[in-house]
């Protein structure tokens, strides 16, 4: 017994590091980090069943060493479900960290400045982020609009335009959230005080930005448009936006006509003096600036030149003689 019994011992120490050694090879990477894929971890997947969608992907040599892996680590207990992005090159460690710790694909979105909530919706929609009606229905949701602390009646003008990460699994109010609060940084104490110097409200500075925002598209002429619109405001002139006139309009084919201006909309400020009663779009920070600080000026009028730029007036006669001018430009590019 004396002499067998060390080859016994032996032989046991041996299988067990033959066998930590085939344990530990099943949780090498598989491939190299070239071979990239996107999976979708369901919610309430239990480990085995993650182990089992890794291992028919490829991603990991084997599903029962993930899963003994994952439960001597606690793992099988914060499992996170999204959207994930595996290399070949990842270890299996790598993999259950990951998943543990929620490192989720998300998507790069931009929102332009000057879309409207439905524009802004089609977007999201199209990268399959959200159902376009839900989210443009939430924007008019009183309940949820009061959670926001928004006493509008939409979230048009609100919806901040930037670049955003979202998840596919994100509910369609953490990205209105997402937006509401970009706006609410960007609301600064400063700009709440020059509002208050011109005697004007946070909504009606954003709806006068969504239309600074909407008529030009050229930095240098906001500041002056903004002046434009305030000069006629003080006078009591209707704005006479032709953007404002596009938002009230049930169907617009691209081509504003003059029986279009007749329209009975609170949002027609070619009929109804003042600001309309709210944003027509959601403008960018500089709209948002010009409207707050216009450039003095003592034009009352504008019409634009086709080329992105518009001619300034003082007077009505002045204005006549632009419209005519750029209006013939036109029709000769036509012809």
């Amino acid at each position: 017994m004396r002499i067998r019994t060390p080859t016994v011992v032996g032989s046991v120490v041996l299988l067990a590091l033959v066998g930590g050694l085939a344990f530990l090879s099943q949780l090498q990477p598989v491939g190299n980090p070239s071979q990239r894929q996107i999976l979708e971890i369901p919610q309430g997947a239990s480990l085995s069943h993650v182990s089992s969608l890794l291992y028919q992907r490829q991603l990991i040599k084997s599903d029962w060493a993930f899963s003994w892996m994952g439960r001597v680590l606690g793992a099988d207990r914060n499992i996170i479900p999204g959207e994930y992005e595996f290399h070949g090159g990842m270890a299996p460690a790598d993999v259950l960290n990951k998943i543990t710790k929620g490192e989720v694909v998300r998507y790069a979105v931009t929102i332009p400045e000057g879309y409207s909530i439905e524009q802004i919706a089609g977007i999201l929609q199209a990268k399959g982020l959200a159902d376009q009606d839900r989210f443009i229905a939430l924007t008019k949701d009183r309940d949820f609009l009061s959670r926001l602390n928004f006493q509008v009646e939409d979230l048009e003008g609100y919806l901040f335009p930037d670049t955003y990460h979202f998840t596919r699994q994100m509910p369609p109010e953490s990205i209105i959230q997402a937006m509401v609060t970009r706006f609410k940084q960007s609301w600064t104490e400063q700009l709440q005080a020059r509002a208050a110097e011109l005697g004007m409200s946070v909504h009606q500075i954003m709806t006068l930005a969504s239309v600074i925002e909407k008529e030009t598209g050229l930095s240098q002429e906001r500041g002056l448009i903004s002046g434009v619109f305030h000069n006629r405001l003080r006078k009591k002139i209707p704005l006479q936006s032709d953007p404002t006139v596009i938002y009230a309009l049930a169907q617009f084919d691209g081509d504003l006509r003059k029986k279009d201006l007749t329209v009975d909309s609170p949002y027609n400020t070619y009929r109804f003096r003042g600001l309309p009663p709210g944003p027509i779009a959601n403008p960018g920070e500089a709209s948002i600036k010009a409207a707050l600080y216009p450039v003095p000026t003592n034009y009352l009028y504008f019409v634009s030149r086709n080329d992105g730029s518009h001619q300034f007036s003082a007077t009505l006669d002045e204005h006549n003689i632009a419209v005519k001018k750029f209006q013939l430009q036109q029709r000769q590019r036509s012809s």
